[in-house]
């Protein structure tokens, strides 16, 4: 397969399309595997941003806190792993390491890693506190503690204009808090505000010189219904001063949603005044497989924050422009293409028309090859693509777009129904051919049917 560096040159801004992000969907990474950054929060260095969260592979104890990056918000490399499981103590086996967040120190040059530190039983909740001297290189973890002596559990970081750095910290008995870093951002100086409502999953945002704290009610995996803010997901309150002066909480996304079956992980800005939402769909049977909800946020005042779902949109991060979607597409039915090997059309309740391409991959090498794909504008685009995969563990396939060299893709349980997964590559004009191979003998999704931008 070709390298990602080689990817990345060959998909140059200049040659750019359409790059989308597909809200839920399965996320292929440069490694061949979906993203395992849950949890997680975004630091930007230099027009490079990196992804830093947690690693569910094998379910809910810690393995690592692993870090991509990318330069659009849409393809991500897989750097490496900040901290990994030792052989005992807070990062040993059956602990639980959860939402990690990154700030930098000026005065010390610096990274501060902050993360939940627990037990199974989630009953030591405290944070701990590691360093490095690159952001996505190795960290040296300093141990854990109960901030101000206090329960700790979901917990974020904001760095304020004038370098402070704060915690925010979810105390179950207390509420949530905002405490004061030390000049080191290793240790915590004062308690600076505190809700007295029960609030976790904490991210702060400044926009404007107001702060806006984002959150959501205690949910446990699964997110509460939006109708009424006794039983909102995610809220947010907001003030001028962080140690007085906030608002009562407020729901940002639309009633009975759910927050779109996602909880609240990052408030990220980016561009020319963009701000995105970054949350978590937690699959709490399967965690592996918990996707991501990343949105943009409309913040407009006190009282105007506003969250939309979409199916697809575009950052326009490198066009330097405002976010963009209702992106039209043509749909190609993955029956209607050539099978090759022991693949063929299979019945799919959930799928366009009832029927996708099944057996794809597997022993007898099913292949799926879909021509005559056309796109009005030459260039690096998203094809969405809807498959079905009815196993509890991830399928994988080889896909060859031209005369490119095959591409690994990751293709999560789709749950009984249908799922979308991306693939991004260059497009010609008119007669594209993709086609889907099995990858060592093992099973690639059944194809239902791809999406692919007109421009």
């Amino acid at each position: 397969m070709l390298p990602y560096s080689a990817l990345l040159l060959l998909f140059s801004p200049l040659t750019q399309a359409s790059l989308q992000i597909i809200p839920g969907g399965t996320w292929t990474a440069s490694d061949g595997r979906h993203i395992q950054a849950h949890g997680a929060g975004i630091i930007a260095e230099n027009g490079t941003y990196y992804l830093i969260g947690e690693d569910k592979t094998d379910g809910t104890p810690f393995q690592n806190v692993n870090c991509y990056s990318s330069t659009d918000l849409v393809r991500w490399e897989y750097v490496g792993a900040l901290l990994s499981r030792t052989s005992s103590g807070d990062l040993g086996p059956d602990r639980i390491v959860e939402r990690p967040k990154v700030i930098y120190n000026d005065e010390t040059k610096k990274y501060a890693l902050w993360m939940h530190i627990d037990s199974r039983d989630y009953g030591d909740a405290k944070v701990g506190v590691a360093t490095g001297d690159s952001v996505c290189g190795k960290y040296e973890y300093h141990g854990s503690f109960r901030p101000l002596g206090f329960q700790s559990r979901d917990m974020g970081l904001f760095k304020d204009d004038d370098g402070s750095g704060y915690l925010l910290t979810e105390d179950r008995q207390n509420g949530l808090r905002i405490d004061k870093l030390d000049p080191t951002y290793t240790k915590v100086e004062s308690n600076v505000y505190t809700w007295s409502e029960k609030i976790e999953s904490p991210a702060m945002v400044k926009v404007d010189g107001r702060y806006y704290m984002f959150g959501s009610h205690l949910t446990g995996w699964d997110p509460n219904d939006n109708v009424t803010l006794s039983h909102s997901c995610s809220v947010y309150s907001t003030s001028a001063s962080l140690s007085s002066g906030w608002s009562p909480w407020r729901e940002f996304a639309d009633d009975g949603s759910n927050t779109y079956a996602s909880q609240t992980t990052f408030i990220l800005p980016y561009g020319d005044g963009n701000y995105m939402y970054l949350g978590d769909r937690w699959r709490s049977d399967n965690l592996h497989s918990s996707t991501y909800i990343w949105l943009p946020i409309s913040i407009r005042g006190p009282t105007s924050v506003s969250l939309k779902n979409k199916i697809n949109w575009v950052p326009n991060l490198l066009e330097g422009g405002t976010w963009t979607e209702g992106i039209t597409e043509t749909g190609y039915e993955g029956e209607a293409g050539q099978a090759g090997g022991a693949a063929r059309t299979v019945s799919c309740s959930d799928c366009s028309g009832g029927r996708a391409m099944g057996y794809v991959g597997g022993p007898d090498n099913g292949s799926v090859t879909i021509s005559g794909i056309t796109t009005e504008k030459a260039g690096v685009t998203t094809v969405r693509i809807r498959y079905a995969n009815g196993d509890s563990s991830t399928r994988y396939a080889n896909v060859r777009v031209n005369d490119q060299a095959p591409v690994k893709l990751a293709f999560l349980p789709s749950r009984g129904g249908t799922s979308s997964s991306t693939l991004v590559t260059h497009l010609e004009t008119a007669d594209n051919v993709i086609v889907f191979e099995g990858i060592d003998g093992g099973w690639g999704p059944d194809i239902d049917k791809l999406f692919v931008p007109v421009e």
